[in-house]
């Protein structure tokens, strides 16, 4: 959610208010650009007005995609700037309506854990882990924030692990995470070792940080997830309608699933790791040429767009989870549709 930009390199007040005029020119993706402008003016500290951003996010007659998701982040927005007693108030409301996004748990609940609240944080990440994770068979990636989360707070608590900070212990030890355990990382006297007289344990310490910023640094210079461009089947007729030149890029809907499908499949036999799906809309679309200063009928933009909604965070992983509808919005299982 938040820009990665290092400060000293944007003005972050001149970038909230380019991204609120081009959320009045693109109403489609207002949301996700209102939400950037409002983590910007937090960055320019000017909290106030990143309040009022999200209170005009809330105020919409026509509702948001996400609305406990704008309501955790102000929550947290407002009490860093003492607001507590309201963000409070907020943050019991998310929890009580148990949404079922692992985002807006996660934002409150590291929003008690900031202000030194570990039980609580405790409890409100147990309450999504259970909510969402309860009889999954495999717990989705967006979800992983939730259990490491847990597993991080319960550790600073000197809690005995039980099967939640187990399976986040198995999350982590995957063959691209960090050489840290996470029962290391997450280990308060880490921070002791930083400030000892012992030079073995400053030596030490040193040598475990310098490991986890090389394996931070090879997850930061990989590319976006692999996202493979799908088009509903009213959004593909739109498409190739307004701009017939795309017609030799897609000659129907059904050869376009297919080959979404063989891609995938092929990328995956050779690798490949993270693959996803994300679904286009025309008028997306044209924003995004738009941006680019290109036309939409330029077949190259396809794969650039692509790759935007995917560092946007709208890709759907592939293949789907078992007894998961397939990707296709057919409304079937993936296991009998595509995935046959």
């Amino acid at each position: 959610m938040r820009p990665d930009t290092p400060a000293e390199n944007v003005d972050h007040t001149s970038e909230a208010a380019r991204l609120e005029r081009t959320a009045g020119l693109y109403p489609e993706d207002a949301e996700a650009l209102l939400l950037q402008a409002a983590a910007h003016l937090e960055l320019a500290d000017d909290r106030p007005a990143a309040t009022a951003l999200y209170d005009h996010l809330l105020s919409w007659p026509d509702g948001l995609e996400d609305p406990y998701l704008v309501r955790a982040l102000k929550a947290s927005n407002l009490w860093e700037y003492d607001h507590e007693a309201e963000a409070r108030a907020i943050i019991e409301g998310v929890r009580a309506a148990s949404p079922r996004d692992p985002a807006p748990w996660v934002i409150v609940a590291e929003a008690l854990e900031a202000h030194d609240e570990l039980e609580q944080a405790q409890e409100t990440f147990s309450e999504g882990v259970r909510l969402l994770l309860t009889n999954a068979a495999e717990p989705p990636h967006s979800t992983h924030p939730l259990l490491f989360g847990r597993h991080r707070v319960r550790r600073m608590l000197g809690v005995d692990h039980d099967e939640w900070d187990t399976l986040a212990d198995t999350l982590h030890a995957s063959p691209h995470s960090s050489p840290i355990s996470l029962d290391e990382l997450h280990d308060p006297k880490r921070i002791w070792s930083l400030g000892s007289d012992n030079p073995a344990e400053l030596e030490a310490e040193i040598s475990r940080l310098r490991a986890e910023l090389g394996a931070y640094r090879q997850e930061l210079s990989r590319p976006f997830p692999v996202a493979v461009l799908h088009w509903p089947a009213s959004e593909l007729t739109e498409l190739v309608g307004a701009y017939p030149s795309l017609a030799s890029e897609y000659p129907s809907h059904e050869e376009h699933l297919a080959v979404i499908e063989a891609a995938l499949r092929e990328l995956a036999a050779s690798g490949t790791p993270n693959l996803g799906i994300v679904s286009g809309t025309v008028p997306s679309y044209e924003a995004f040429a738009a941006s680019e200063g290109a036309s939409p009928d330029d077949a190259a933009l396809l794969p650039q767009y692509a790759t935007t909604l995917a560092a946007r965070g709208r890709a759907v992983a592939w293949p789907p989870q078992r007894g998961v509808d397939c990707w296709c919005g057919a409304g079937r299982g993936y296991e009998g549709c595509h995935g046959v």
